[in-house]
């Protein structure tokens, strides 16, 4: 498991200095539930702005 998760994502709010994500757990998705190719059809569903 990766010890490290960067980020440079600045307005979310699991964004960290040293663009660290400080999330308890990621997740991403592929594109429209297909199977992804490259990570260009991914998303991170971790995402939340920064309020």
């Amino acid at each position: 498991m990766a010890q490290d998760v960067l980020c440079e994502v600045s307005n979310c709010k699991y964004w960290a200095n040293g663009n660290k994500c400080k999330a308890d757990a990621i997740y991403v998705v592929s594109h429209r539930g297909k199977r992804a190719a490259n990570q260009e059809e991914t998303d991170c569903q971790t995402f939340e702005p920064k309020i």
